[in-house]
């Protein structure tokens, strides 16, 4: 049922995205997330999807394994383009029946709201697909050092965002088994109201935090007995430093700025 969901795996891989400084793909993730807010032209759209389609050519991860994190979105894809659809207004009413009005202005920002939304997860996809949750951890914790001067906890923020991504897959797979198990013991999940079908997910739900807990506590009390004590004075085998790649990516990010900025 949730074979679809690929949210925080890591595709190893030697590809020109996998090889970008992860401190880098950070910044630039963020800086692309930005500018997407900032596009309200067909062009610019356009312009932001031919960069995300190249970037998933260039990290040779297979582009089903791309699309399966917006088939799983798909709830929330949906719910963002009805709500935007039925209760912003406009000037130009298309249909209306009862309390119900739809207008064009309404149906544009719809569409524009469920397409940012997919740009928003593509990003975050080609993140987690190409950049490891040690990486990750590795390149929060060198950008925000600075914070930790004024008495920040830098390593543990790190430490957590790194154990979170690392634990959704697990999580994942582990309800899968549950609903699979209680599927065999005549449970069904894909029928009766929303109501109802809320209803029958607590039986998925209690194990699920159980397991979770059970997983944080094994967790804890491995890093205890192995003298874990946070990042004082801890060394890094992989050094972060730019290279020729880094530069050019930050060139071709910066090029796509400024065509948004300039009413792309």
């Amino acid at each position: 049922m949730l074979q679809n969901v690929t949210i925080g795996q890591y595709f190893p891989g030697n590809s020109l995205i996998h090889r970008l400084d992860a401190r880098l793909k950070l910044v630039l993730m963020l800086a692309l997330i930005v500018v997407i807010f900032f596009v309200h032209t067909v062009w610019g759209y356009l312009s932001m999807a031919v960069l995300l389609l190249s970037m998933i050519l260039l990290s040779r991860v297979s582009l089903k394994m791309v699309l399966k994190n917006i088939q799983s979105m798909w709830m929330v894809l949906l719910l963002a383009f009805v709500l935007n659809a039925f209760f912003v207004k406009g000037e130009t009413m298309l249909w209306s029946w009862k309390f119900i009005h739809i207008y064009r202005e309404s149906l544009l920002r719809a569409t524009e709201m469920t397409v940012r939304l997919i740009l928003l997860v593509l990003i975050s996809t080609m993140l987690t697909f190409t950049t490891s949750a040690k990486e990750i951890t590795d390149a929060i914790e060198s950008l925000f050092r600075p914070l930790s001067k004024i008495g920040f906890p830098v390593h543990e923020m790190a430490l957590m965002m790194s154990i979170a991504l690392r634990f959704i897959p697990t999580l994942v797979e582990e309800t899968d088994r549950i609903m699979k198990a209680q599927t065999a013991r005549g449970a069904s999940f894909d029928s009766g109201s929303l109501i109802s079908r809320m209803k029958d997910m607590l039986p998925v739900l209690i194990p699920l935090f159980v397991s979770a807990f059970k997983r944080a506590e094994e967790l804890a009390l491995a890093m205890e007995a192995r003298c874990y004590h946070g990042g004082d004075n801890r060394t890094r085998l992989k050094v972060f430093h730019l290279k020729g790649i880094d530069y050019f990516a930050m060139g071709i990010v910066a090029a796509e700025i400024v065509l948004i900025a300039f009413g792309l």
